[in-house]
């Protein structure tokens, strides 16, 4: 592999050119909400005429780009039922800061993907999708932090997605260091070594191993510019695809820790019988009901849900809250889903909406999400306040 070889007339500093057994490839690395960034890859592709043209987009994120009413396919009952509400509400919300910063500077996110991907066509170059599934990137992430590091992560990253307003037109040329994913979670870096790890250096491997397996001759491949020197580095090494693939399973301890907390609570429930009566065992379950319906349907009050939503919210907590493979977010979800189901407007306007705070909140397919997060949360906090409350009847 030789180095860097400088483009004349262009803007050097985001063109590589690399030589890798006989092949040509250029690098482009680029702003995902810079106008400069969709110029330079047309101009590169126009005035080098590739074989091939890589781009830093898995399938359903180039589906996304092509097909702009893919959100309206959405079977929101099917999201719930299959547990990916929080998966697709991470994906809504990085869509969401994106957007932000791309209207603040009168530019679509992605653009310089679109552009990409519309002088191939031209041209006649081969197409590589050449990143990871994100659904794989981001489940990998999940499932690699712990408890406490899922409760850090969550609002530090919610809080992070809403601050595009403070971002002045000098800020963009950051955008450049950094992949969206990691622009977003970087204040979080330093103390979670192993989220960057997934997000970003897996990435860098794969890109890589993509970009030096593509057919053709010459290579284009445009990528966010905080990946070239990952892809550079990894260029020539051996990438284990199946191990950065994998989906971890859940630790031994994820799966056991809720029947766990479950047969804890029955037990103490069969304790207080045993010690202090069937007066106390009544108590605590009475307790234990009123407290965890009340949180449940508190958190569905917060989010304005429908009444019955409310009221199903409420009779399901003190059961889920015992049954570790059901959640009362998922039945408050579903319920809701079926009661105020979302309209084609909702669908239409979806990506305009997780805009803004208020488009998030009434626009009914991302305040079904925002539901399912609120009652889990306000459930899992009236568990920790019922333990205590039952603990007097001993």
């Amino acid at each position: 592999m030789t180095g860097k070889e400088e483009f004349p007339g262009m803007a050097s500093e985001n063109v590589h050119r690399l030589t890798w057994n006989g092949r040509e490839i250029i690098l482009i690395g680029t702003a995902h909400v810079s106008r400069e960034s969709a110029d330079l890859v047309e101009r590169v592709i126009d005035e080098e005429k590739p074989d091939v043209v890589c781009v830093e987009l898995c399938t359903s994120r180039y589906e996304a780009i092509k097909q702009k009413d893919k959100w309206q396919e959405m079977d929101i009952v099917k999201v719930i039922r299959e547990k990916r509400t929080s998966l697709l509400l991470a994906q809504l919300l990085m869509v969401s800061f994106q957007k932000k910063i791309a209207r603040k500077f009168n530019i679509r996110p992605g653009e310089e993907m679109r552009r990409a991907i519309n002088k191939a066509e031209e041209t006649g170059a081969d197409l590589v999708l050449a990143d990871r599934e994100i659904r794989i990137t981001l489940l990998r992430a999940w499932r690699k932090m712990g408890f406490l590091t899922r409760m850090k992560v969550v609002p530090d990253m919610i809080l992070s997605l809403f601050i595009a307003g403070k971002i002045t037109e000098d800020d963009i040329e950051r955008l450049k260091k950094y992949d969206m994913l990691e622009l977003a979670l970087q204040s979080m870096e330093e103390n979670l070594p192993d989220l960057k790890t997934t997000l970003i250096d897996e990435r860098d491997q794969y890109l890589s191993h993509s970009i030096t397996h593509a057919p053709g001759h010459k290579i284009v491949a445009v990528v966010g510019a905080g990946h070239i020197p990952g892809v550079i580095s990894n260029i020539g090494r051996e990438v284990d695809m199946d191990a950065i693939n994998r989906i971890p399973p859940a630790s031994l301890w994820s799966k056991l820790a809720g029947w766990i907390f479950s047969a804890a609570i029955i037990g103490l429930i069969i304790a207080g019988f045993f010690y202090s009566g069937s007066q106390a065992s009544f108590s605590m379950i009475k307790w234990w009901t009123l407290i965890t319906a009340t949180c449940s349907g508190l958190g569905a009050l917060i989010l304005l849900a429908h009444p019955i939503t409310i009221a199903a919210s409420a009779i399901a907590a003190p059961i889920t809250t015992l049954h570790p493979l059901v959640a009362a977010g998922w039945i408050a979800g579903l319920t809701e889903a079926t009661v105020r189901k979302p309209q084609v407007k909702d669908f239409l306007n979806l990506t305009d909406d997780v805009t803004t705070l208020k488009g998030f909140f009434n626009n009914k397919i991302t305040r079904i999400f925002l539901l399912v997060a609120s009652v889990n949360l306000t459930t899992s906090i009236g568990t920790f306040i019922a333990i205590p409350v039952m603990m007097r009847f001993f």
